[in-house]
């Protein structure tokens, strides 16, 4: 009887907690440093929730582990929603390429809601032979391991776009990881890289230049920061499917209630024309609105999908 009593009054205290929530400022944590388009995203969208919510978005930087250390710090936090992490897709390659995870980000996570879609363009250095993706897969093919490609770092979603692309065609390249993507485009502009995955505003102006060829964007759909550039699905490879997206996190267990208004408010935001101009012209990213179980069933899907491909290459990232 007692079991049932403590049970039923920590349903009421929840439910009464979610009804007067949020009573406090909330922190929103950034797995990255200040200034790349995680924090970036968050700051834009911490000075609107608050307009909604009443009550101020303390923005958090906890870079480190590729995401992973703002993720553990949020899984670890009280689940009464004021502690949420701005999470994107590295999480979910993180969480089959690192050996000993400290967390789970399908049991100790929970998505609030999708944020942005961020797809990445597929560039080519001038020397290299090829104006589209068929002419540098036979090129790759011809000369194996001849041609290295860019990415950010180590279990990027920029370096899995590599390793997804040779999965699917055969084609062999070598991974050149980088400290950043403004390191690893100066590389491809001086021609000591040859390929390169980064977003398409930072590169469009040098395709437009004539400085590099664009190949292709990895999302399902062209981006409008550059509509000319086809998806590589258009391009020839049917499936292919990389999008940085980002997505706001809470800690297992929150209410359904605080979740729910989160959710609301975060589709608010993101359905505001201003929000949307500024995530495009200031990211090149396209507001995403969902709901919480849509959200949920898009973060099983990339931590299957990324699984699958890092089992098959071997990836592994050190702690």
């Amino acid at each position: 009887m007692l079991r049932i009593l403590a049970a039923f009054l920590m349903v009421v205290c929840a439910s009464a907690s979610a009804q007067t929530y949020p009573a406090k400022p909330i922190r929103l944590l950034v797995g990255f440093s200040p200034g790349g388009a995680p924090d970036i995203i968050a700051r834009m969208l911490g000075i609107k929730l608050q307009d909604g919510l009443g009550q101020p978005i303390v923005i958090e930087n906890r870079p480190g582990a590729s995401g992973n250390v703002a993720a553990d710090a949020t899984a670890k936090s009280a689940p009464d929603g004021y502690t949420l992490l701005m999470g994107n897709v590295s999480l979910t390659i993180s969480a089959h390429a690192t050996p000993k995870p400290q967390f789970d980000v399908l049991q100790d996570l929970e998505a609030v809601g999708m944020v942005v879609s961020l797809p990445l363009m597929m560039v080519v250095n001038t020397t290299v032979p090829a104006s589209s993706l068929n002419e540098l897969i036979q090129h790759a093919k011809s000369r194996p391991g001849a041609l290295n490609y860019a990415s950010v770092g180590h279990g990027s979603a920029h370096h899995l776009s590599g390793e997804l692309l040779m999965s699917m065609t055969g084609a062999s390249m070598v991974h050149v990881p980088y400290k950043g993507g403004g390191a690893a485009m100066q590389a491809l502009l001086a021609q000591e890289a040859h390929v390169l995955f980064l977003t398409p505003l930072a590169l469009a102006p040098h395709v437009r230049a004539g400085k590099m060829r664009a190949i292709g964007v990895t999302s399902t759909k062209r981006t409008a920061v550059a509509p000319d550039v086809p998806t590589l699905a258009e391009a020839g490879l049917a499936g292919f499917d990389v999008d940085n997206w980002h997505t706001v996190f809470a800690p297992r267990g929150t209410p359904r209630e605080v979740t729910a208004k989160l959710n609301t408010e975060l589709n608010r935001v993101l359905g505001l024309p201003d929000v949307k101009q500024q995530l495009l012209a200031q990211q090149g990213a396209e507001a995403w609105v969902s709901t919480p179980q849509q959200a949920a069933a898009h973060v099983r899907s990339e931590h299957a999908k990324w699984g699958k491909l890092i089992q098959s290459a071997g990836i592994q990232l050190q702690q």
